[in-house]
């Protein structure tokens, strides 16, 4: 979650690829506000690019919304890197997030493995009625994401993978 101090650090990755001179983005009431970055699939440069992420738009959403952006970015991403690339951490994920009236607009995109159907499935947590050796390993990630995220969907083309969703926000101040 988000430091109680200043606005994080915008790091730069080597692959990383930005909208040009984001702090000079169109400010204007409505106006769409946009962010580009690729990484490595690897978890050093996810987190670079959460940070990247929420310093772009951080003085644009309240503490809540901004901490809601951060974890599901990090649930997306670092599932992304554990199960849709393994321990090979050669492919790229490529985050897009649109800031516009709605709310923020996310695409996250690899060339990893497909993700499972399951983890579109209605948002339900695992059972935790269990001994806590034996409480389950993955599925909080994705209630999380299916929980705090709109407009969830996933399409698998050429190889690739795009994940997308929306955070609604409160209207952008004018």
């Amino acid at each position: 979650m988000l430091a109680e101090s200043s606005p994080m650090p915008r790091p730069r990755a080597a692959a990383e690829t930005e909208t040009p001179d984001p702090g000079r983005a169109d400010r204007r009431p409505g106006a769409p506000q946009i962010f580009v970055h690729s990484c490595n699939a690897d978890p050093l440069a996810v987190r670079d690019a959460l940070a990247a992420a929420v310093a772009r738009f951080v003085d644009q959403l309240s503490r809540e919304e901004a901490g809601t952006l951060e974890l599901v970015l990090a649930e997306v991403m670092n599932n992304i890197v554990e199960h849709s690339y393994g321990e090979r951490h050669e492919g790229t994920i490529t985050l897009s997030i649109v800031r516009d009236r709605r709310g923020l607009s996310c695409s996250v995109s690899d060339d990893g493995v497909p993700l499972p159907p399951i983890c579109l499935d209605e948002p339900r947590l695992p059972s935790t009625d269990v001994a806590r050796e034996h409480l389950p390993e993955g599925g909080f990630g994705w209630f999380l994401i299916r929980d705090m995220t709109r407009d969830l969907g996933y399409h698998r083309e050429n190889g690739r993978n795009l994940l997308a969703f929306r955070l609604p926000l409160a209207a952008p101040a004018g």
